[in-house]
């Protein structure tokens, strides 16, 4: 028999629809939400309030471009969490909706664990490498940072992760105090292929075992900036590219180290990166340099499966539906969600 879930994603400020099918997507339709930009960063009322217009044209979108209709939806998957809690109450009201409408089962679906799952979606006529259990995947975005046990399609441990702030808010905020757009992770990227990385150094925190810390390093950054502004006035326009360069050698330097040691810790050689910081260039080259070196089998996600996207809650859902984990009417969103 078919198994054709529909996912729903809208933890943020990117309202997502998508449609799988026996494992294989057929359709992944993105709303994205400009308005943003002129702050600085996501305004939560004004990412909940575009979700509410964006929500169906989007769902019904990602029916039409699978070539389905409705009736033939088995589930439908949505984020509970963790993320910005109007956004989700959104994406959660009208999956339960939906839900009840079709009379079909619904599936919650934790954000960071979809995210890992984006290395199994299939699409048609296309090959791919799957990493085999078990695995360890280095999960970057701008609101976490983990390394995560991978055990099976459902059954994750987060054996490391930050205990302050995101390697993508770490990019994005020290974008902000030389003075780049909103997000700032994509630019920083584009100017520090044209920078020396080791320009200037910047000091790596010292936290125990598979942990990670970001807040003393934007600190510190910002200090030098500071201090360097006042001997030149001219210093960031200067040397913008080399700046870039090594704050982002700085930070992917800070992720690899702990890797290595939970490579060396595990003995998993199977490493797989995942969120949206796994976009970066520099942290792409790294993995494969370090693979290179040590052996390491790596699995890296096409650029579209990177940041939010639908495709990843509706694989999530796929084999949450194979192993009936449906959730009840009565559920609500959640702003943090464990494992």
């Amino acid at each position: 028999m078919d198994i054709t879930i529909l996912g729903i994603e809208s933890s943020c400020d990117d309202t997502s629809a998508a449609i799988i099918k026996n494992g294989y997507l057929l359709s992944n339709i993105i709303a994205n939400q400009n308005v943003h930009k002129a702050y600085g960063g996501v305004v939560p009322e004004l990412a909940s309030r575009a979700h509410q217009q964006n929500i169906i044209p989007v769902v019904d979108q990602a029916i039409k471009s699978a070539d389905i209709s409705k009736d033939e939806i088995n589930a439908v998957a949505f984020t509970r969490g963790p993320g910005l809690l109007g956004s989700l109450l959104v994406g959660t009201s009208f999956a339960k909706s939906f839900s009840l409408a079709m009379d079909i089962p619904l599936i919650e679906i934790n954000h960071l664990q979809a995210h890992i799952l984006v290395h199994f979606i299939k699409e048609l006529e296309k090959e791919k490498d799957i990493p085999e259990f078990p695995f360890l995947c280095l999960l970057v975005s701008g609101g976490h940072t983990q390394i995560v046990l991978v055990k099976n399609y459902l059954q994750m441990e987060v054996i490391g992760q930050t205990i302050d702030d995101a390697a993508g808010e770490a990019f994005d905020k020290c974008a902000k105090v030389i003075g780049l757009p909103y997000p700032g992770g994509p630019v920083v990227d584009k100017n520090a292929q044209n920078g020396n990385p080791e320009a200037f150094t910047f000091s790596k925190p010292r936290i125990k075992d598979l942990d990670y810390s970001f807040s003393g390093l934007k600190t510190s950054f910002l200090y030098f900036i500071r201090d360097s502004i006042r001997v030149n006035p001219n210093f960031v326009q200067e040397n913008m590219n080399d700046l870039c360069a090594s704050i982002q050698f700085t930070i992917i330097d800070i992720l690899m180290d702990k890797l290595k040691l939970a490579v060396k810790q595990t003995g998993i050689n199977r490493i797989a990166v995942a969120g949206g910081v796994s976009a970066n260039s520099g942290l792409r080259n790294a993995l494969l340099d370090n693979a290179a070196k040590y052996s390491w089998k790596t699995f890296i996600p096409e650029f579209k499966f990177t940041t939010d996207n639908a495709a990843m809650i509706a694989i999530t859902g796929y084999y949450k539906y194979l192993n009936k984990d449906f959730a009840s009417q009565d559920i609500a969103p959640l702003a943090r969600f464990p494992y």
